[in-house]
């Protein structure tokens, strides 16, 4: 495995092509992160860019494409690709999803739930594994959002997380806003969840925000569409866990209905504040 590079402290946001201009006439933000998926290609416009801010901040890749909670066997041209651009650009962090999204050649939009049983956690700590012997670097491992939940799930999400990290020597990536989506989705209590976390295993942090819509019952809905905003909700949740775990390396995504330059390095500031004061307090 490589050497880890030193995580920043400042917060940092998802990086946006329609941003750069303003990125490059000043930014102050603690580092970007990108899709991995977005910059598998060798060259063009989208690697000139990406070659000009990793000159400049430490960068973070996250993958949301190799289906670490499928049946399917890892695919290894994705895998050759992955590495490929990790070794390009030498994030201080690569990241990945709990949840699958291919099978059988078939690739789907969406990132999609697993059940938590033992044998659900043997399997995914083995392929965990594989791809970080595969990628030569440990990876961080996000907590989903889902908003339907298996039957036979027969273990506590954070239980299934700290045991997949033991297991597979992975770190994890505390997603607060996906814990706010589930809890308000399935009807359990955020507040507990975030105490539950292994928290002693986050090594980074993601903010944003998220639609609202109704089942069909009639009861809330959210949606983890990165297109707002961070409510007041997730902020006091990431003051909650940042009191339990200090200040860490902290993203603000904002994916779609992009906003202006000016207020996405709001919420990063405003991030950046939270962290502060969580530190003072330590």
């Amino acid at each position: 495995m490589r050497p880890e590079a030193p995580a920043p402290t400042l917060a940092g946001v998802g990086f946006k092509p329609e941003h750069f201009e303003a990125i490059a006439a000043g930014a102050t933000v603690g580092f970007f992160e990108i899709h991995a998926e977005n910059y598998m290609g060798d060259g063009g416009a989208p690697h000139r860019r990406l070659a000009w801010l990793r000159e400049r901040y430490p960068l973070s890749i996250h993958g949301v494409g190799l289906s670490l909670g499928g049946a399917a066997p890892l695919d290894a041209e994705h895998l050759a690709r992955l590495r490929r651009l990790v070794d390009r650009y030498e994030p201080f962090l690569f990241s990945e999803h709990l949840a699958w999204c291919a099978q059988d050649g078939a690739f789907f939009n969406d990132l999609l739930p697993i059940p938590y049983s033992v044998a659900t956690l043997w399997r995914v700590a083995e392929r965990i594994d594989a791809a970080q012997c595969a990628l030569g670097r440990r990876m961080l491992i996000e907590n989903p959002a889902t908003y339907v939940a298996f039957a036979e799930s027969e273990i506590a999400e954070t239980e299934f997380l700290r045991e997949l990290a033991r297991r597979a020597g992975c770190g994890l990536l505390l997603d607060v806003t996906n814990v706010h989506v589930c809890a308000t989705n399935h009807g359990f209590s955020a507040q507990d969840y975030i105490d539950a976390f292994p928290i002693e295993a986050v090594e980074e942090i993601h903010l944003a925000g998220f639609a609202e819509d109704r089942d069909d019952d009639g009861a809330p809905l959210l949606i983890d569409a990165h297109c707002a905003p961070v409510s007041r909700e997730v902020w006091r949740l990431y003051r909650r866990a940042l009191g339990r775990r200090g200040p860490v390396a902290t993203l603000v995504e904002w994916d779609n209905d992009l906003p202006e330059w000016r207020e996405l390095h709001a919420q990063a500031a405003e991030a950046e504040l939270c962290a502060c004061a969580a530190e003072v307090l330590a």
